[in-house]
This record gives C-alpha cells, sequence and structure tokens, in this order.
C-alpha cells in the first residue's frame, strides 16, 4: 500500500497477493515462487497500469483482479470525492509507479505514520478541539454514502486542525464507523501529542494536520470568531445641578442593593453546590452511587454511566414474567424486554442472586462489554443495579443462538453452507478482535454454540463475557484455580492445568466449526469414538473427512471449501497450544484459498484429570438466546 499527496488531490492504492518481498531474485513465500518480468509480475505491472485511468472513470474508486490463479493480483485505487479525473489519474498514477518499483511489500492489516514534532500549545485544550473534531468526522463519513467527509476546527486564532476520512464505497455504514474508530484508536496509542500523521487500512483512510493538505478543504471556512466588545463612550463632564447630585446619590443606593444581593445569591448557589458535591461523595463511599462504575485493571479506570432505571426494566420485562424468558445464561436467565417510550426491543441478563458470578466477575462484564465495538460482538447498552439484584441489557438479536439451530432439525436445514461459511467467517474476525484489535486484549475463555447469537441477516455475534479475562500489555498467558468453561469446547492444558491463553478460545473455535459442519453439538454427538473432535480427526486419518458433512447440505456444496474448513479446524484443536494458530493467521486461511495449510498432527487423547482445581461449569443444558 503506498499513499501520496499534494495541496491538490489525495488518493492511495492498494495491491494485495500472496507474495511478502520482491527483490532482483526468485523470492518463495507459502510454497509459491516470485520470478521477476514472470507471469505474477507482468500481471501485478499491467493492473497498477490501468488501475490510474479506471479509478479516474469511475468517481475516483476502482477494485478490480487481473490474471489466473496462483498469478492472479488484486489491486484498488481510491480518490477523494469530486477530485478532477485528470488529478485523481495523476495521483494515483504516481503512487502506482512507486509499486512498480518498490523492491520490498508487505501487507498488513494498517499503515501508520506520523509527524516527529510534538505539540506545543496546552495538551489538554488541543486535546479536547481535536477529539471533537475526529469524532464529528467519524460520524459524518459513516453516515455517507461515499463514506467522505473532510473538516476544520480552530486550535488558536491563528492555527487550524484540519482532518480527513474516507472509506471505499463498497463497504457498509458500520463497517466504516468500525475502521475509522479503530483507526483513531490506533493513532492515540502511540501518537496522541504529535503534530500529524495518517493511518490506512485496507478500506479506510484517516489523516489530519496542522497545515491544508488537500484540496478537500478548499471550501470550508471557519466561522469568525465574535468581536471584542465595543469599549464604553467616554463621559463628558458636565455641570452638576442639586437636583443632579440627588439622583446620583439614590442611583448609588440602588447599585450597593443590586451588589449585595448578587452577592448573597452566589453563596447561596456555592453552598447548594457544596452541599450536592458532599453528598455523592458520601454516597459513592457507601457504595450507592450508580454514577459510574471504577475498576483498575490494564488501563481501564472507568466507564461512565450505563444505568438503567430498574423500575424501568421491570416494566420492560413484564415484572420478569415466564413468558418474557428467553433462555439461560452462564449466571442467570434471560428475557425479552421492550423499552418504554419508544419500543426498542433489548435482551435482559437478570443475574442469579445465588450465581457465582459476583461482584467482581459483573464489573468486569460492564467493562468488557461497553469498550467493545464490533459488529460480531454483541453491543452491551447498559445495566441496573437494585440491592442484590443486577442486570444487564443487551441489543437483541432476533435469531436467538447458534446452539438453537443446530439443535433443532427444521432450523438446522436453513443452514445452507454459504450461511454456515459466513458464520464461521464472523466467529473468527469477533475472536480477532478480541484478541488483537481491542485494548486490552480480552481472552474468552466460553466461546460455545450457546454463545454465538445470530442476526435476522444470520450474522454472527459473541456474547457472554461473564468469564472473561482481560491480559495486559505483552502478557501470553495465565494459570487459574478456578476454571470456568464448558465440557468439550475446553482445551486439555485449561481443563486440566488451569493455563488460558489466545490459544485456548482457538481451540474452542475449532470445536464450533466443527459443529457448524456436522450439524450436530458436541455434547450429543452419537458417532463412533468419544466425541466429535476425536471422531473428525479419524476421518481425516482415514481420508474420509467430508463424511462429517451435514446431511441435510451434502446435495450441495463445495467440497473443496468444507475439506480445508475441517482442515483448519482441526488445526485448531492441536494438543500442543503452540502448535494451533493465531487467529489472525485462521482469518486469512479462512479468506485466502491460495494460503498453503499444514497438515494437523496426529490428535492424542488427553485422559488425565484436574489437579488442585475446580471447574466452574457453565450451564449448557439450556439455550442462552438474549446475551
Amino acid at each position: 500500500m503506498k499513499q501520496r499527496s499534494s495541496s491538490l488531490i489525495l488518493c492511495f492504492v492498494l495491491i494485495v497477493s500472496f507474495v511478502a518481498s520482491v527483490s532482483a531474485q526468485t523470492c518463495v513465500h507459502n510454497g509459491k515462487n516470485f520470478i521477476p518480468n514472470g507471469t505474477f509480475d507482468a500481471n501485478r505491472r499491467l493492473i497498477l497500469s490501468s488501475l490510474p485511468s479506471n479509478a479516474a472513470a469511475q468517481d475516483g474508486f476502482y477494485s478490480g483482479s487481473i490474471g489466473q490463479e496462483p498469478s492472479r493480483v488484486y489491486a484498488a485505487g481510491m480518490c477523494i470525492p469530486g477530485a478532477e479525473a485528470n488529478d485523481c489519474s495523476a495521483c494515483i498514477k504516481g503512487a502506482s509507479d512507486w509499486l512498480v518499483q518498490a523492491r520490498y511489500w508487505e501487507i498488513v492489516p494498517q499503515y501508520l505514520v506520523m509527524n516527529t514534532a510534538n505539540i506545543n500549545s496546552n495538551i489538554t485544550e488541543f486535546k479536547k478541539i481535536w477529539e471533537g473534531l475526529i469524532h464529528g468526522i467519524i460520524a459524518a463519513a459513516s453516515a455517507q454514502k461515499n463514506g467522505y467527509k473532510a473538516d476544520v476546527a480552530a486550535l488558536t486564532p491563528f492555527q487550524n486542525i484540519y482532518a480527513l476520512m474516507q472509506c471505499t464505497p463498497d463497504i457498509s455504514s458500520g463497517d466504516c464507523d468500525n475502521c475509522l474508530r479503530q483507526s483513531v484508536i490506533d493513532y492515540q496509542s502511540c501518537c496522541g501529542e504529535k503534530t500529524g500523521g495518517y493511518v490506512m487500512r485496507p478500506i479506510c483512510f484517516f489523516r489530519w494536520q496542522l497545515f491544508t493538505f488537500s484540496k478537500a478543504f478548499g471550501n470550508i471556512t471557519l466561522a469568525p470568531p465574535p468581536p471584542p466588545p465595543s469599549p464604553p463612550p467616554l463621559l463628558q463632564r458636565q455641570p452638576s445641578s442639586a437636583s443632579d447630585q440627588a439622583k446620583k446619590a439614590d442611583t448609588g443606593k440602588t447599585i450597593i442593593a443590586i451588589v449585595v444581593a448578587v452577592i448573597i445569591f452566589i453563596i447561596i448557589i456555592i453552598i447548594i453546590i457544596i452541599i450536592v458535591v458532599v453528598f455523592a461523595r458520601l454516597s459513592a463511599r457507601r457504595g450507592k452511587s450508580d454514577q459510574q462504575v471504577e475498576f483498575n485493571q490494564t488501563g481501564i479506570t472507568t466507564v461512565r454511566s450505563l444505568q438503567f432505571d430498574f423500575k424501568t426494566i421491570e416494566v420492560a420485562t413484564n415484572n420478569f414474567s415466564e413468558r418474557n424468558k428467553i433462555g439461560r445464561g452462564g449466571f442467570g436467565d434471560v428475557f425479552k424486554g421492550t423499552l418504554m417510550p419508544g419500543g426498542r426491543e433489548v435482551a435482559v441478563k437478570r443475574l442469579s442472586r445465588t450465581s457465582e458470578q459476583g461482584e467482581k466477575e459483573f464489573k468486569n462484564e460492564v467493562i468488557v462489554i461497553a469498550k467493545l465495538q464490533h459488529g460480531n460482538l454483541v453491543r452491551l447498552l447498559g445495566y441496573s443495579v437494585k440491592g442484590e439484584e443486577r442486570v444487564l441489557v443487551y441489543e437483541f438479536v432476533p435469531n436467538k443462538s447458534l446452539d438453537s439451530f443446530l439443535s433443532d432439525p427444521i432450523k438446522q436445514a436453513q443452514l445452507s453452507w454459504t450461511k454456515r461459511f459466513n458464520i464461521i467467517k464472523g466467529i473468527a474476525r469477533g475472536i480477532l478482535y478480541l484478541h488483537q484489535d481491542s485494548r486490552p486484549k480480552i481472552i474468552h475463555r466460553d466461546l460455545k454454540a450457546d454463545n454465538i447469537l445470530l442476526e435476522a441477516d444470520m450474522n454472527p455475534k459473541i456474547s457472554d463475557f461473564g468469564t472473561a479475562r482481560i491480559f495486559g500489555i505483552g502478557q501470553t498467558s495465565s494459570i487459574t484455580e478456578r476454571i470456568f468453561g464448558t465440557e468439550g469446547y475446553m482445551p486439555p492444558e485449561y481443563r486440566c492445568e488451569g493455563q488460558f491463553s489466545v490459544k485456548t478460545d482457538v481451540y474452542s473455535f475449532g470445536v464450533l466449526v466443527l459443529e457448524i459442519i456436522c450439524g450436530k453439538k458436541n455434547r450429543s454427538f452419537c458417532s463412533p469414538g468419544p466425541d466429535l473432535v476425536t471422531y473428525a480427526w479419524r476421518l481425516w486419518r482415514e481420508e474420509t473427512p467430508l463424511e462429517l458433512v451435514d446431511q441435510t447440505i451434502l446435495e450441495n456444496f463445495p467440497a473443496e471449501e468444507v475439506t480445508r474448513c475441517i482442515q483448519i479446524a482441526l488445526l485448531c484443536v492441536q494438543h500442543e497450544p503452540t502448535d494451533r494458530p493465531h487467529v489472525s493467521t485462521i482469518v486469512s486461511m479462512l479468506t485466502s484459498t491460495h494460503m498453503f495449510l499444514k497438515h494437523p498432527d496426529r490428535w492424542i487423547l488427553y485422559t488425565r484429570y484436574p489437579k488442585q482445581s475446580t471447574i466452574m461449569k457453565s450451564n449448557s443444558q439450556t439455550t442462552n438466546d438474549g446475551t
């Protein structure tokens, strides 16, 4: 990827292939050879040479590919909306020419460049103005059909902040919003006090500077600052009479009375403010303040108030009636509710008073979920506390859980292979966000079909973060005496020794993929062998993996794609955590058909039992339909 900018135009170019680097010699990557002046190189040059004219001719955005596998090359180019065709073509040509001559390529999820100088003005005021401008642009850009917005904010009377954001027009508003927000988070985490920079991702672009850098700002004007108040006119000395002196005396008394009244009013206001502040602090110390949740761990200190009035929740769920119950989570029942006014449908998890999830776990889930923003994660709307009652309010997901489909033969038949494959990819993207893009890193520890909710379009959402753990910067694993999870989804090192890491979720994902392919839950599997994972390994060893496929899709499914998913699942459930792939690699394997896959090692049946540890089982016999 390469970006070029000038005072007239802004553009960026993306080229994707399996080649990791290019030099004057033959390069091997993932079992593929790159030969300068070969077929792949010719395709690369050809698509880059046509990119400027294609982008300019198609309103500033073009994406396409050329050639046949394995020498196929994909490229995309984009200019800001309203750019003249000649300017757009020239800008993309400059970036394309650079890519043709580039000695090394690297495919990365983002490309971040920052200015080296630091902000020399009031940093607190700067951040306030900067964040207001940036969040306004994100909202505007994600709401626009072209995914574009540029704007300016005054930093001082002599200096402005210029910012521009743009998404590729082929993505949804939600994906655009997520991409831009993640770019801003990544920039702030490393460069929050620098004087400018930019972040490029495959589907979005973000840049800001303290100077104009694009034609985009030509038509944007700032409102002029208000003029200073005019000084009062000079009073001319007039000869005064006795009556005038009397009037002046009365006027003086009136002014004194007004001043005294104002001072008394101000004192009363100050006293009221002091009383309110003292009362709020005392309430917070007694644990009765619901304005915010405090929790010191890996940088998270405060979650702003998301509180619902408990009476509102009781009304929304008809006082938690059995008719409104739609499922059970790991720590309590789940109810469907309707918030009034407005009629918004929500899912309310009412935590059991005898639940093993205490105050710490409750705060953990509130903090974890409130910080997460991704299309494949369920969204927390708020919470409520009243005495021993604790509830969590989530967005309502109409299709309930993946478990409800796998457990119902009629619903199961609705899951075509295309839908199943999209569910697999969506779950992988959600886990990738938790492990890599979330700040801080999140380990779920209870991924299972009950905790995968399905939207109306069958888009999957990971839910139930009551057992999730936050990892600090640089932390890779941890050991616990209290093992939360569900039999059949826990890897051996976690179930038997309490050791968990990102590879714990990878193992659970592998089991989920096998369940989605065969259409059966691991706990109810009745084929030869002790469980689903062992049976899948036997079929793979006997070179008959497609015998695992659900009978309802046998007549219409791509055998090569299904076999590849089975292989990925078996790589995820390997005995040793170090042999399991990272989620970023899994996503690449699912989206790139030419990526080389390792051959999974033989499955080792783990027969040791837990030593000096307690397994806290999640309820796996009921369907989690709300959160």
